[in-house]
């Protein structure tokens, strides 16, 4: 290990805060100075919204400001039954803020367990920290998978390799020597070291992009996105209507300005789908409290989406489908070298790392003594080259240079001891080459001639929970492919154990031409040998063709691929570098998690599909109604009090259990087509039956209530017709959906036979020419409904099996 000598050297920042030691780190004092002057790393690492931020959202909306005019101006000048619509804004706000802050609450309890701790040097003492309490010239420890959290100098290293390529786009990693710049953001690939802390909290500004995104978020999904288009599209069309409204009722029919006020706000308060994004928000942030009590944080909202849209999962087989650790089971000595010297030489392998990787660890275990071995120069282990390396006095006074790796990297193609390698991969066990270097170690072709001297066989552990999750995926249609550095054959191997079929290919031979790539990806379901670039290269050829692409991964050589994946998912073993990136964190690093995850996203963004629909009916026909009124120069046929109990029974009530429902249905492209392709035509028949009911009441009843009956004839009509909506949506079928459905039938009904109820609602049938007529005008429309939603249904259906078989 090469340092900077600064045994006495002073703070470079503030000489007159007395000399900093730099091995040793700052002392007690040093530290309390730095954080009176806030010299501290600051930069608050949030998982969720602001309280504020959350009751500013909720409460402060377009529609809740066009509502509460609304009701402001009703509450003045009509019956207080006519208000209703606004206590129920008044709900849904609360019920929004209360869910969202639970959301926040498993969120941040969550992001502290899988936040991360660098080891600062204190008075000669490595100890952890929260990134929250660097300061300003503390001396932090780095090695491999470790996220740099601040930006700095380092003072010590030890074949330190950093990769930047999350700031600057170079792949390469960079070699790190004392005096070098370090950069937050970026993170190690290979060796250790150290490094003093030159900028903290916001003047590192490489910190503050890292935390802007990764941080918690409501918005950039394209449910949410989808959503607001709707919104503003409905606010173009409600503006006119309004308008328009408005004038027919107060001026055109010159009607009582009580009756007009309610009216025009009974036409108006049902085009707002307020109810929408309340949903939303209660599906996703119940959707991050379920997976919370599992262990999982969801640091990006949206991830739950994505999931739900993911059609492949890249799998990373070391600490995925296999458990971190291994075993060594047994070594084979090679052109006749002695087993006892071999096991010397390993055993000073182990020690000349003090970082050592899975494999590297297993080696220490079963050979933890090095004798008198002394260490002149190490290469530490990096998932390019595949092999680490160390020189060595040893104890007679010689010297000799050894290398550790993949036999296949180390090895030419012709070499005897690979059909051995090849026999033991075939099997599932992981192979690693002991070979002697016959040139210095600070060659970059260092292997090129390096001679075999044993085999070292381990055992990999498959996770008990691994074939089960695969056997989901399958199920939900959703491909695997298993990433590995490991030997292609032994990767397949493992998989075939997991139960996973398919093609298995070494992806030193994969082309580098994209299109064919994606080609070769498509055919194959395991490839090995895959270096950190080459994963980066396959996540983005996957997406090339149309694939929506899941990572997973807990090694730094994933970091690539889980950042440029649609989703990443990081163990919470995994490094730092990998946790910061990815968008979900399986806290107990347990891949079966990921089953439930995928069936969360699918579970909101199916469900709030068929929810939005229900909301976009009601929009659609509420304007219709409004312009057919206008045109017709007629009154309103609906007070605020029938437009409340509409949308309880029909589209609030229901839409909450709806939307909480299971689902799991894989989510697809184009929110707002495919629910406008149902809403236009369900609220047009709806709009237009409803009118014709209307019409034909108006030149029936005569006299002074005359408007009262015609209201309850066009309401029945309107509820029947809606009724049968939420009978289409929630399909298929189970106990509690059809008990759900009958149920607000009933409440309906038990409206039309309680006088109190009749009197508070305006609702009262008369006759039965007309009530009848509701009755069949509501069927006759059902059934256009059916038949108009059922050729919507298999468009949609070929257009989908098209774009599977162009992929």
């Amino acid at each position: 290990m090469t340092h900077i000598d600064a045994g006495a050297e002073l703070d470079p920042v503030h000489p007159a805060s007395g000399p900093v030691t730099r091995a040793r780190g700052l002392t007690a004092t040093q530290v309390a100075e730095r954080v009176a002057r806030g010299e501290v790393n600051d930069v608050p690492v949030r998982s969720s919204r602001s309280t504020v931020d959350i009751i500013r959202a909720n409460v402060f909306t377009r529609f809740n400001a066009i509502i509460g005019v609304l009701w402001l101006i009703t509450l003045a000048a009509a019956p207080i039954q006519d208000s209703l619509f606004g206590f129920v804004i008044l709900a849904n706000t609360g019920i929004g803020i209360i869910q969202e802050l639970r959301a926040k609450k498993t969120l941040d309890s969550l992001a502290v367990i899988g936040e991360a701790r660098p080891t600062v040097r204190r008075d000669g003492v490595a100890t952890e920290v929260s990134t929250s309490a660097i300061v300003l010239a503390d001396v932090i420890e780095i090695g491999p998978g470790d996220k740099i959290v601040v930006d700095g100098e380092c003072v010590e290293t030890d074949g330190l390799e950093i990769d930047e390529s999350l700031l600057t786009g170079e792949a390469d990693p960079v070699v790190k020597q004392p005096g070098d710049q370090v950069m937050s953001g970026s993170f190690v690939v290979a060796g250790g070291g150290a490094f003093t802390a030159t900028k903290v909290g916001r003047e590192a500004y490489a910190a503050q992009l890292a935390e802007e995104a990764s941080r918690f978020t409501l918005v950039h999904s394209e449910l949410r996105s989808g959503i607001s288009t709707i919104l503003k599209y409905v606010t173009w069309m409600m503006i006119p209507t309004a308008i328009g409204l408005i004038i027919s009722q107060l001026v055109v029919k010159e009607n009582d300005l009580k009756d007009s006020v309610a009216r025009t706000a009974g036409g108006i308060v049902p085009m707002v789908p307020e109810g929408l994004v309340l949903l939303t928000s209660v599906a996703f942030a119940i959707g991050v409290i379920r997976l919370g009590r599992k262990q999982c944080l969801v640091q990006e909202l949206p991830a739950i989406e994505g999931l739900a849209r993911v059609d492949t999962v890249c799998l990373d087989k070391t600490g995925t489908l296999t458990e971190g650790g291994v075993d060594v089971t047994e070594v084979r000595s090679l052109d006749g070298h002695d087993g006892t010297y071999v096991r010397k030489v390993l055993g000073a392998l182990g020690a000349s790392d003090p970082r050592p990787n899975a494999s590297l660890q297993a080696v220490i275990d079963a050979y933890p003594d090095s004798g008198d071995w002394g260490c002149e120069q190490a290469l530490p282990f990096s998932s390019a080259r595949k092999y680490s390396g160390a020189s060595f006095t040893e104890g007679n006074g010689e010297s000799s240079t050894w290398l550790l790796g993949a036999p296949d990297v180390l090895l030419p193609a012709e070499d005897p001891a690979l059909a051995e390698t090849e026999r033991l991969n075939e099997d599932g066990q992981r192979v690693l080459l002991l070979a002697r270097a016959v040139k210095d170690l600070d060659d970059p072709r260092v292997q090129e001639g390096a001679r075999p001297a044993a085999l070292v066989v381990l055992e990999q552990r498959l996770r008990p929970d691994a074939a089960d999750t695969l056997r989901y995926f399958d199920e939900q249609n959703v491909q695997a492919k298993v990433l590995s550095g490991d030997n292609a054959v032994s990767v397949g191997a493992v998989a075939g154990k997991l139960g996973l079929t398919g093609n298995v290919m070494d992806a030193r031979r994969l082309p580098d031409e994209r299109d064919e790539m994606a080609k070769a990806l498509d055919a194959s379901t395991v490839f090995g040998r895959v270096s950190p670039q080459q994963k980066r290269d396959m996540v983005g050829a996957l997406q090339s063709n149309g694939h929506t692409v899941a990572m997973t991964g807990d090694g730094v050589n994933d970091v690539l691929a889980l950042k440029d994946a649609d989703i990443g998912v990081s163990m919470g073993s995994g490094s730092e570098a990998t946790r910061a990136v990815a968008q979900i964190v399986l806290l107990n690093n347990s891949f079966a998690t990921l089953p439930s995850v995928v069936a969360e996203g699918r579970r909101v963004i199916g469900n709030i599909t068929r929810v939005a629909t229900l909301f976009l009916v009601k929009t659609v026909y509420s304007v219709l109604l409004a312009l057919l009124v206008v045109v017709s120069r007629v009154e309103y046929p609906f007070l605020p009090r029938h437009v409340t109990l509409l949308g309880t029974l029909t589209i609030g009530v229901p839409a909450f259990f709806l939307a909480l429902a299971p689902n799991k249905e894989r989510a697809q492209p184009h929110f707002v087509r495919r629910v406008m392709r149902y809403a236009i035509p369900g609220g047009a028949v709806a709009g237009l039956a409803t009118f014709a009911t209307y019409l034909i009441a108006r030149e029936h009843y005569t006299g002074r209530e005359a408007l009262d009956a015609e209201t309850s004839a066009a309401t029945l009509t309107l509820f029947l017709i809606s009724l049968w909506v939420l009978a289409i949506i929630a399909r298929p079928y189970t106990w509690w959906r059809i008990g759900l459905v009958a149920a607000m039938g009933a409440g309906f009904l038990i409206v039309l036979v309680v006088p109190w109820l009749q009197e508070v609602f305006a609702l009262k049938l008369v006759g039965t020419t007309i009530p009848w007529s509701a009755v069949g005008i509501a069927v006759v429309a059902a059934a256009t409904l059916e038949l108009v939603w059922k050729w919507v249904g298999r468009r949609d259906a070929l257009r989908g099996n098209a774009v599977t078989a162009r992929r």
